[in-house]
């Protein structure tokens, strides 16, 4: 595979020209805008969204090379959905990760919300011009360079697009502010409802009668671990959080507060945060 730049002789142009076929200044650095061209590490970062209530996490991903880096941003957003719970698999993120090669690796962020199940990818590339035709099978602006690091045979977005439908998910392409593009996966959002039964009888219906409580967001792997440690020592605050989890103390505020925001727990007269009846209920159906 061709290097897309020498760390020795430092940057080089990339052509398609036969060495028979010297090729101008002039149609060189026309190859440089249309090809991939770069000076050192590609850098991409990764923005996660714990709350949309508080600032995400920033982590950045380096590649020495596109091969390198499209390897390593793939596995970082995967790891990073997959630890949120999120149903996105590694094929269809590695799929939108690859096509970062057209807009040349600039300025690529990837923001994971949704408890990992919407993941949006923006970068300041060329954009794309005809994005309907874009998500049609067989279409693809890859180059003969480009297609020595991807496959380039234009499947990647309209089988991601067909797959996210039958899972009842979704695929958008939208112009990035200024210049670029923003793809957005969402997975399929699936709420858990819990039952409990009620100890105050309510008009016409007898104690212990079964009550259908608003449907509950999808917690996290984190925060139902949150949420047990609250049940097990009985009262718990982000400084106990942040030991128990080796969290920082503001990942554990946020845990406490989003668990509180949805009855799951609440503060008592000291300010502690303890499990309602609703997270007692909620921790029995996950673990019966």
């Amino acid at each position: 595979m061709k290097p897309f730049f020498d760390q020795d002789a430092g940057p080089v142009v990339l052509t398609t020209a036969s060495p028979e076929a010297p090729v101008s200044k002039a149609l060189a650095l026309e190859s440089s805008q249309s090809e991939i061209q770069t000076s050192g590490h590609l850098v991409g970062r990764i923005a996660v969204y714990d709350s949309l209530a508080a600032a995400p996490r920033i982590e950045e991903v380096q590649g020495v090379s596109p091969d390198v880096f499209i390897e390593e941003l793939s596995a970082r957003v995967y790891r990073t959905v997959h630890d949120m719970d999120g149903r996105l698999p590694y094929t269809v993120l590695r799929e939108v990760v690859e096509n970062l090669i057209h807009a040349r690796f600039k300025e690529p962020v990837v923001s994971v919300l949704d408890d990992g199940n919407t993941v949006r990818f923006s970068d300041q590339g060329p954009g794309i011009e005809d994005k309907e035709r874009a998500l049609l099978p067989g279409y693809t602006t890859a180059s003969s360079v480009m297609k020595e690091v991807i496959r380039g045979v234009g499947s990647g977005l309209p089988l991601i697009r067909e797959f996210l439908s039958h899972q009842g998910g979704s695929l958008s392409l939208e112009d990035n502010l200024g210049s670029g593009t923003v793809v957005t996966l969402r997975a399929h959002s699936t709420e858990t409802a819990v039952t409990y039964s009620s100890q105050e009888a309510t008009a016409g219906e007898p104690v212990g009668h079964e009550v259908m409580i608003a449907p509950l967001p999808r917690l996290s792997t984190r925060q139902k671990r949150v949420l047990s440690i609250v049940m097990e020592f009985g009262e718990a605050g982000p400084t106990l959080i942040s030991k128990e989890l080796s969290v920082g103390l503001s990942t554990a505020y946020r845990d406490l507060a989003y668990l509180e925001d949805n009855g799951l727990i609440m503060s008592d007269e000291f300010g502690k945060r303890v499990i309602s009846d609703i997270g007692t209920t909620y921790l029995d159906s996950i673990f019966s």
